[in-house]
C-alpha cells in the first residue's frame, strides 16, 4: 500500500509531530508499505493518507479527500487539536468529519470527541524501543537528578521544575537537568537567567536522542509539567527506562499515568511539585511506589504492540474499502 504521512513540522526538525511521523513511517515500512512524509499533500497518488494535526493539516485532508474520495484518511490528533482547537476552530471539526478513522495517543482523548466520532477512533500508544541504562555513575556531589525533557515553549511550562527547586530546603540534593532548545529569544534569555540565579538548575540545551535517553535513564525522576499534551512521548520513554514520573494533572498525562497516579500535581503549582520532588528524594517508600506504577505501565509502550495496532488498523481499512468497492459494483 502507498501511504502518505502529512505533518506540519518542518523537515529535519525535532518537533514532536515530526518525530512521531518518522517513527510511524518506520513501522509502516516494516509492515511492507511504501511511505512518504511531507508537510502538505501535493497531489501524489496514495492509497491511504495519515495526517497529524486536524487543524493545521486541514487543507491537505480536504484536498486528498476531494481528489480521492474512495481512499481512506486517518487523522492523528495532537494535544493542540484536543485541548485547544476543537472548541474554538471549525477546521479540525471538518477534518474529523472527513476522517475514515481517528488516532489518539491515550484513552482520555476520546472524552473530548463528539459521540458520533468515537466509534471510528483508535488508541495507539507511542512505543519506545528498549534501551540499556548506561552504567550507573554517582552524580556529582551525590546529587538527586531530576530531568526535564522538551523544547522550551510556553505550553510546556518549561521552568516550573526550576521554580519548584528554588523552594527546596538547603539540605536537598536535588539538581534539575533541563534538555531542550529554546524556541524563542525570550525563552533563551530566561533559561540563561535561571542558570545564573538558581544553583540547582542546569540547562543542557538540545541534545542528541542517544544522549537525551542516557541522561533520562540516569536520572532519579523525570518531570513533565506541561499545560497541554496529547500524550507526551517523554512519559513513554521514562516509563520504559523505569524512571518515575512527576506530571501535571492534565488529561494527556492522566490518560497515560492514570487518575490515581501518586505523582500528579496541579498545573502551575510550584509548591505541590516541590513537595513531590522532596518526597521522591527523602521518602524511599514513595519513590518505590512510583517505580512500581511505571513498571506496570511499561507493556503499553512495547513496539510490537504499536506495530500490531497499526497493522490491525490498516487491515481494517483495507477490508472496509473492499466492501465499499463491492457495493459500488453491485
Amino acid at each position: 500500500m502507498r501511504i502518505g504521512i502529512i505533518t506540519p513540522a518542518p523537515p529535519r526538525s525535532t518537533y514532536g509531530n515530526r518525530i512521531t511521523a518518522i517513527r510511524w513511517a518506520r513501522i509502516l515500512k516494516r509492515l511492507g508499505h511504501s511511505v512518504t512524509i511531507s508537510r502538505e499533500y501535493d497531489g501524489q497518488r496514495h492509497d491511504l493518507l495519515i495526517a497529524l494535526h486536524a487543524r493545521r493539516s486541514y487543507s491537505s485532508i480536504q484536498r486528498f479527500n476531494n481528489e480521492h474520495p474512495d481512499s481512506p484518511v486517518i487523522v492523528a490528533l495532537t494535544g493542540t487539536d484536543l485541548y485547544r482547537d476543537l472548541g474554538k476552530n471549525q477546521l479540525p471539526l471538518e477534518s474529523l468529519e472527513i476522517a475514515t478513522r481517528i488516532v489518539a495517543l491515550q484513552p482520555k482523548a476520546v472524552e473530548e470527541l463528539r459521540p458520533k466520532w468515537r466509534h471510528k477512533t483508535r488508541i495507539i500508544y507511542q512505543s519506545v524501543e528498549p534501551f540499556l541504562r548506561a552504567a550507573t555513575k554517582s552524580p556529582p556531589d551525590n546529587s538527586f537528578d531530576v530531568c526535564v525533557v522538551g523544547h522550551l515553549r510556553a505550553v510546556k511550562d518549561p521552568f516550573r521544575t526550576a521554580m519548584a527547586a528554588r523552594l527546596l530546603p538547603s539540605s536537598s540534593r536535588i539538581r534539575v537537568l533541563q534538555i531542550g532548545q529554546a524556541m524563542t529569544p525570550a525563552m533563551d534569555r530566561r533559561a540563561r537567567a535561571e542558570v545564573r540565579r538558581n544553583e540547582r538548575y542546569r540547562w543542557l540545551g538540545e541534545q542528541s536522542r542517544s544522549r537525551t535517553l542516557q541522561i533520562l535513564a540516569q536520572s532519579q525522576v523525570c518531570v513533565v509539567s506541561s499545560r497541554l499534551e496529547g500524550g507526551a512521548n517523554v512519559i513513554s520513554e521514562a516509563i520504559v527506562a523505569s524512571v518515575p514520573v512527576l506530571a501535571s494533572r492534565i488529561a494527556g498525562n492522566v490518560g497515560i499515568l492514570g487518575e490515581d497516579y501518586p505523582g500528579l500535581f496541579e498545573v502551575g503549582n510550584s509548591q505541590a511539585l516541590a513537595r513531590l520532588m522532596q518526597r521522591a528524594e527523602c521518602e524511599p517508600p514513595f519513590l518505590a511506589q512510583l517505580k512500581r506504577r511505571v513498571k506496570k505501565l511499561a507493556p503499553l509502550f512495547d513496539p510490537v504492540r504499536e506495530e500490531k495496532a497499526w497493522s490491525d488498523l490498516i487491515n481494517e481499512l483495507a477490508i472496509k474499502k473492499r466492501k465499499t468497492a463491492k457495493i459500488s459494483v453491485d
